[in-house]
Parts: structure tokens; C-alpha cells; sequence
């Protein structure tokens, strides 16, 4: 049985007057709320849902993650104009239709420390732990969803760019495609000689308060860092899900991702074995802005939906 929330925006779809609309424009949905009980809160996410949304059908399902600093659930909508890409893709028959759900990564209002999609070192708030074994279960219980590995897929931008890597390294078995759009990837070094106030605020709760220099690069460091994660994962894992890392000429996080790439292409010592050659990155002129993230939306998306069941 669906979830109230589905019918409710099901309803929406087929309400007087949308029928002509339905047809071509699909409905986002703002202020979702999940009960979460290993973080003690709702909390907030936006669903898209396509156009011609059929209860009688199931759908692939892309998680959609927003970036950090003021960034919050609605953005991809907002200031992304995601729902109007997807719908255009899916009308031309680009793509099939697909369900995208964006989960609020902040950690509270005030924003005073990122989460970065991660547990916090000290277990005070594991958000990554809420969407593993809470968030994507709720989403595959209350809509229309393909409860499978192969029908789902991950996308972020900055730091939701990180996440979409970082998890489908974590996760082999969960996610079929994976798209990082400026990934917020950092070397150990551009880590080690982060300032102080901007390392606390971005990954203090991740791996430690007041950490400096090499002591920041501790074992809760190293298992969410997607160079440790290359490099110790086994080679199936590895090979498990589709990779594509999209960054600017311009962006502060362009040698993390030139990094990770060359990572990716490069063989294991003692195996002949290329891994994961297949993984797709591309280099725009741009920077870290909403300009360069709405015109890579369409060839990323593109690129995971060519990748998952539809």
C-alpha cells in the first residue's frame, strides 16, 4: 500500500484543469517529511515526479543531492530548473520517465556545521546512516519505486557531488549509476591545509573538532575519502556502478576531480586489470555556479538514466 503523501501528490496530478498539464509537466512536491528515528526529527525532502505519474506503474528513482553552505532540499528546483530538464528529456523521449527525490542534508536551520552526507565522528547525527537504512526504503515504500540496485541512481552537485561518488563507492550494491556534477572532492593535502574555522565548519562533526594538519586525516577521514575507497575496495565493488564526474576549467575542486579520475583508470598493483575505464569525465569551461550545474544536468542525467532500468 502507497503512503499518503503519494496519493496526496497523485491527486494533485489529476486534479481539475491538470489533465491538459499532466500530460507534458511533471509535479514537484516541496516540504515532504520522512519520521526518521536514528536522527530524532523529520525530515524534509522534494520528490519530482514525472509527467503522466501513474500509481499503476513503477519508476527508477534518482537521488538528486544538493549542495552545502545555504543549500537546502528545494534548490535543484529552485535554482536549478531541474523539474523542467527532466520533463523536457522524458518528453522527447530521451529518457524514460523516472521519479528524482532530493533529502534534506542539513544538519539543523542554523547551518553553522555542514554534514556532508556523512555520520558524525562522535555518533551524534548520522545522517548517512538515516539514508541507508530509513531514507530509500521509505521512498521505495511509499511511491511507485524499483525497490532494486538496478533502478536506482544517485546525482549531486559540490558537496551532493561528493555524496552521489563517495556513497556508490560505499554502497556497491545500491546504486547502478553514479553522477557528481563539481564534485566537492579535496586531496589529503588541500584537507591538511584547510583553514581552521572552514574545515570545523565543513567536515568538524565528519572527523573531528579542532583537528589540524595531518591529524585530521584519521580513520574517519579515510573511510569516506573516494581515493581510500578506490584504492582498498575490492575490484568487483569497484567495477559495480557507473561513474561520471563532471567539473569547470574554473572550479575550486578541479584537482580533486582530475585525481579521482586518473584513479579510476589506473590498474592495481599486482592485476593486469584496468578498473572501471569505462567511467565517463568531462571538463566545461565554468566555475561552481548554478550556471554550469543547470547545463550539465541534462547530459548527467542522460548518462545514469542510459545506465538504469526504466
Amino acid at each position: 500500500m502507497k503512503h499518503p503523501q503519494a496519493i496526496a501528490v497523485a491527486c494533485m496530478l489529476a486534479a481539475p484543469g491538470a489533465a491538459a498539464f499532466a500530460d507534458t509537466a511533471g509535479q514537484v512536491a516541496f516540504d515532504r517529511t520522512m519520521p526518521s528515528e536514528i536522527l530524532n526529527k523529520e525530515v524534509q525532502y522534494t520528490i519530482y515526479l514525472p509527467p503522466e505519474f501513474s500509481e499503476d506503474r513503477d519508476y527508477p528513482v534518482i537521488y538528486l543531492m544538493h549542495g552545502g553552505g545555504d543549500g537546502d532540499n528545494s534548490d535543484w528546483y529552485l535554482n536549478g530548473r531541474a523539474d523542467a530538464t527532466f520533463d523536457r528529456l522524458i518528453n522527447d523521449g530521451q529518457v524514460p520517465p523516472f521519479i528524482a527525490v532530493t533529502p534534506d542534508g542539513r544538519r539543523d536551520d542554523t547551518m553553522e556545521y555542514n554534514t556532508y552526507y556523512m555520520n558524525d565522528a562522535d555518533g551524534g547525527y548520522m545522517w548517512e546512516d538515516m539514508f541507508v537504512e530509513e531514507f530509500v526504503p521509505f521512498i521505495e515504500e511509499t511511491y511507485p519505486a524499483i525497490p532494486t540496485e538496478g533502478a536506482r541512481a544517485i546525482m549531486g552537485l559540490s558537496m551532493g557531488g561528493y555524496a552521489a561518488l563517495a556513497y556508490a563507492l560505499k554502497y556497491p550494491d545500491m546504486f547502478a549509476a553514479s553522477a557528481g556534477l563539481s564534485p566537492a572532492i579535496r586531496t589529503d593535502r588541500q584537507i591538511t591545509e584547510l583553514e581552521q574555522e572552514g574545515y570545523d565548519r565543513r567536515y568538524g562533526k565528519a572527523w573531528g573538532l579542532g583537528l589540524e594538519g595531518e591529524a585530521r586525516l584519521n580513520d574517519a577521514y579515510y573511510s569516506n575519502s573516494v581515493f581510500h575507497l578506490i584504492e582498498t575496495i575490492p575490484a568487483d565493488d569497484l567495477a559495480a556502478t557507473e561513474f561520471m564526474i563532471d567539473t569547470g576549467s574554473d572550479d575550486v575542486f578541479f584537482e580533486g576531480s582530475v585525481l579521482m579520475h586518473s584513479m579510476l583508470r589506473a590498474p592495481r598493483a599486482g592485476d593486469e586489470r584496468t578498473f572501471n575505464s569505462s567511467h565517463r569525465f568531462m571538463i566545461r569551461e565554468g566555475g561552481h555556479n548554478w550556471t554550469y550545474w543547470r547545463d550539465g544536468l541534462p547530459e548527467a542525467t542522460r548518462f545514469v538514466m542510459g545506465v538504469i532500468e526504466g
